[in-house]
């Protein structure tokens, strides 16, 4: 036994002698389905305190050499069958990699010193074993084939080379292939379990560790109820504690996870008459502190490093900061999860921003409609503190014209309308329109808060013409009329008008007559007043 060889029972007795302990013994009969099989190999990514440490001492309790039984007789994996098939039946090497990586220091240097610490383990518990000092795949080999014990390799933080040495391109790639030569394929190897936040490094499309299934917090597969609380154990510590439910639902509630399907549900699944796929979850260090203590309040700061999501926000990559207004006004974004990297720094946009933040835990994500949104009140709390700074309040003053510009149209203020269209136009760093084009960007950029409404179609082809823009209110708003735009650059709203009905574009509108509102724009550069004048603009209902 040692630090790092069969690692003591105290943190798993720790846990189950804490004032609230929330039962997941029940993922280890997954666990134990997939142990010494292909599918050995499992990386499970959560945000901060979302329990991932907690479950790698239970498990390094459960199968490492420690005599823990009692522990486990009178928890939910033991009213399973067969639940003691694997118990203290292997050696278990446990690594937390912050111990060994650390921000500014050389990666290789710490591997070493984490190789030289394993089998300074494994030497002092199989003392006849002559073994390479060196080397320590072709040792664990060795003291594998010399007891007959097959190890199961517990990896904590194992993404810590991606977010304390971001810039260590490197030493990232030594990392990963120190991490495969490690595992895969290795016969002495009977289950790698990583945990970390961030899901398995990509790159470009691939990975050097594609032998791990992901169980990530978008796509937790089996994993799923063991990602966070479960509504069920929330309504229990809810009623053991005295809380009440819907409090800790608005302030902590708002993850939704997918768990797999089973084989005899998957043809009501296909009709659409399955309802047991999605899992709400809930961060269960803020609940059990509401419980705890009796107060609701946000906790996330008091675990997060202050600052860390106005780091990453304030960045402002291709408009990030108007996606964050959005948010904040309750708007869902769709993301594209496939493109990101799964690091802090190689960025290409936006999207990769906002994919990374579902990661750290302040991003809920839909897996059907593909969004992303504020989960719940805490989190908002989160965001509210991290835009408070000077920098934001252009970006939030924008959106408060823009939330005035939709309110005008709906109410057919003409004049309104032009004048807030004015004054987006004098906000803009480029303050000078040379097209329709152009025109229609600055008007998109206007109408950005009715995204939480409409959406957003440009250039509808009439079958006689192209209308330059359209948004038609989401299934979730059909109470809003559709909005129809024509542009015009230096000509006149008449003619905006005339080439709307002439070009027949109310028709591909059918389904919204009686409700549509027909927006005629148009922007005179010419004009030389220093009033709104440059642009007119003329509303019809239709």
């Amino acid at each position: 036994m040692g630090k790092y060889l069969n690692p003591k029972t105290v943190s798993f007795e720790e846990a189950l002698n804490s004032i609230i302990y929330v039962d997941k013994t029940e993922m280890i009969q997954y666990i134990n389905s997939v142990l010494k099989t292909k599918q050995k190999y499992m990386c499970v990514s959560r945000p901060r305190r979302f329990g991932k440490t907690m479950a790698t001492d239970m498990l390094c309790a459960y199968y490492g050499k420690c005599e823990s039984r009692h522990l486990f007789e009178e928890l939910k994996i033991a009213k399973l069958d067969n639940w003691d098939k694997y118990i203290n039946q292997f050696d278990v090497v446990k690594v937390v990699m912050t111990d060994f990586i650390k921000e500014g220091k050389d990666i290789s240097k710490g591997l070493e010193k984490m190789s030289e610490r394993i089998l300074d383990d494994l030497s002092e518990e199989y003392t006849d074993v002559k073994y390479d000092s060196e080397d320590l795949f072709y040792s664990m080999d060795k003291f594998y084939r010399k007891s007959g014990k097959q190890f199961v390799i517990v990896i904590d933080e194992w993404d810590v080379a991606f977010r304390a040495c971001k810039e260590d391109k490197d030493g990232q790639k030594l990392y990963l292939d120190y991490l495969r030569d490690w595992l895969k394929d290795q016969e002495y190897v009977a289950l790698a379990y990583m945990t970390g936040i961030l899901p398995i490094k990509k790159y470009g499309q691939h990975s050097a560790l594609n032998m791990f299934d992901e169980y990530s917090i978008i796509t937790p597969m089996q994993l799923a109820p063991y990602t966070g609380f479960t509504e069920a154990e929330v309504k229990e510590l809810c009623d053991q504690y005295n809380m009440h439910y819907e409090d800790i639902v608005s302030w902590y509630n708002g993850y939704v996870v997918s768990t797999e399907i089973p084989v005899e549900m998957r043809d009501k699944y296909r009709m659409g008459t399955y309802d047991d796929k999605d899992i709400p979850i809930y961060s269960p260090l803020s609940v059990v502190k509401a419980v705890s203590t009796g107060v609701i309040q946000n906790y996330w700061n008091k675990t997060e490093t202050y600052g860390a999501l106005a780091d990453y926000i304030k960045m402002n990559y291709d408009g990030l900061k108007d996606s964050v207004a959005l948010l904040m006004d309750g708007v869902r974004i769709k993301v594209n999860i496939s493109k990101y990297q799964n690091d802090m720094t190689s960025f290409n946009g936006s999207n990769d921003v906002l994919v990374m933040l579902i990661h750290l835990g302040y991003l809920g994500y839909d897996t059907e409609t593909k969004e992303v949104f504020i989960p719940n009140m805490e989190i908002m709390d989160e965001f509210k503190n991290s835009t408070e700074s000077e920098e934001w309040t252009p970006t939030f003053t924008s959106f408060k014209k823009s939330q005035e510009l939709l309110a005008a149209t709906w109410d057919v203020d003409e004049e309104k309308v032009a004048r807030i269209l004015e004054w987006f136009h004098d906000f803009a760093e480029n303050k000078t329109y040379n097209s329709e084009a152009a025109l229609s960007y600055a008007i998109q950029m206007a109408y950005y808060a009715g995204q939480k409404y409409y959406t957003t179609i440009q250039e509808l082809d009439s079958g006689k013409g192209y209308a330059d823009l359209v948004y038609l209110p989401s299934p979730k708003n059909p109470d809003k009329p559709a909005l129809l735009i024509e542009l015009k650059y230096n000509r006149t709203v008449e003619v905006a008008d005339d080439q709307i009905r002439r070009k027949e574009y109310l028709q591909k509108l059918e389904h919204y007559k009686g409700n549509i509102l027909i927006i005629s724009v148009n922007y005179n550069k010419d004009v030389k007043s220093d009033d709104y004048k440059h642009h007119t603009c003329r509303i019809i209902k239709g």
